[in-house]
């Protein structure tokens, strides 16, 4: 059985920008529409040195978060689950082999096995104890454009490193429509709606009404932080598994969430506590050899790149083989532990820590507002 909090399909603040290793996770004929293919990355650094490297196997496709939630809800329901939509979980409580849970339309339900896919601030997080090293704050804006800036953003993704320590702003392509936004630590958030809106017009993706305008918590685990409690799981962003650099989590979900099923088959097994305790264990262990390995590598990385945004840029638009690194992370052909591995990212990590840490720069409208 799937509970779904929402009416499906839902919306979700969501870049919507499925890598190759969330494509390769992807059920096999999942009918989904895919709206644009990035064959160019522009980068640039807080509104400079902005500069266009081709994608040497075009491979991030585009979506929509509400079609691709909705399509994997389409596949499990044919695989022969039941789809309970509007439906939220109020309780939930463990005794011998049985999870009961209780949801807001008074039904009483008991499973075997739960497996919690309901974001980082749901119930199932806070009931396992996930525990996060890192919390941002990204803003969104999903904004209509016309014709002819469809076409000057067709097939090209922009990643701009921002004025705030960890920052970026982001526009996907898709269609007649971008979505748009910025990402930094959790804390400053008068700081960052000021990014959001400089960037946003120096995109010219101010003007139009935009269709959602919203905002989320993306959380990053700590490495030590349960992945399961008894007969419950926890998968994706509920588990708080998103690369601590991009705040890419649908791959990570995706991944998660297909060993956390096959760990729930297991568990529906187990006769007793003797043989669900290791049943969890087991994918608490396939979880870090994977996706933990992942998200070290990319703390590495998210460290380099808060210390000095300008080393991580010039490294990846003047480099060529760091960008060919990159661009094979994007097709799923390498992984962020691959990347911080190579004697390149060594050795700009030892640069990084012998030159000044980059200083926190505010955004153009913060500036205006102080120099005045």
């Amino acid at each position: 059985m799937l509970l779904e909090r929402a009416a499906i399909p839902r919306y979700k603040t969501c870049g919507g920008g499925l890598i190759g290793a969330s494509l390769a996770a992807l059920p096999p004929g999942l009918s989904l529409k895919v709206y644009d293919t990035a064959a160019q990355f522009t980068f640039a650094l807080n509104g400079r040195g902005e500069r266009t490297l081709a994608s040497g196997s075009p491979t991030i496709a585009m979506v929509y978060r509400s079609e691709l939630d909705a399509a994997l809800t389409e596949a499990a329901a044919a695989a022969g689950a039941t789809v309970r939509d509007s439906t939220a979980l109020t309780t939930l409580e463990q005794e011998s082999r049985t999870v009961t849970v209780k949801t807001n339309r008074g039904d009483t339900l008991r499973a075997r096995a739960v497996v919690g896919a309901d974001g980082s601030a749901g119930r199932v997080a806070r009931y396992v104890g996930v525990q996060c090293a890192q919390v941002d704050l990204a803003l969104e804006a999903e904004v209509p454009v016309d014709e002819r800036t469809a076409d000057r953003w067709r097939g090209r993704v922009l990643m701009e490193w921002g004025p705030l320590p960890g920052s970026f702003g982001w526009v996907f392509p898709k269609g007649d429509v971008r979505t748009a936004g910025v990402v930094a630590a959790r804390g400053n958030p008068t700081a960052l709606r000021a990014y959001k809106e400089d960037f946003l017009t120096r995109q010219g993706l101010n003007g139009p009404r935009p269709l959602h305008d919203t905002g989320h918590l993306t959380r990053c685990r700590r490495p030590d932080s349960p992945l399961a409690r008894g007969r419950v799981l926890v998968a994706g962003d509920a588990a708080a598994l998103v690369d601590h650099w991009s705040r890419e989590g649908i791959s990570y979900a995706l991944r998660s969430g297909d060993l956390a099923g096959h760990a729930a088959a297991r568990l529906v097994t187990a006769a007793d506590e003797a043989e669900e305790t290791p049943t969890a264990d087991h994918y608490g262990r396939q979880v870090d050899d994977v996706l933990g390995v992942e998200m070290r590598a990319s703390g590495a990385l998210m460290n380099l790149f808060a210390r000095n945004p300008g080393l991580v840029h010039t490294a990846l638009t003047r480099l060529p083989p760091a960008w060919r690194r990159l661009d094979a992370y994007i097709a799923g052909r390498t992984s962020v532990a691959g990347i911080m591995a190579t004697p390149m990212a060594r050795s700009a990590t030892a640069l990084a820590t012998r030159l000044p840490r980059a200083r926190e720069s505010a955004p153009p409208a913060i500036r205006s507002t102080t120099e005045a």
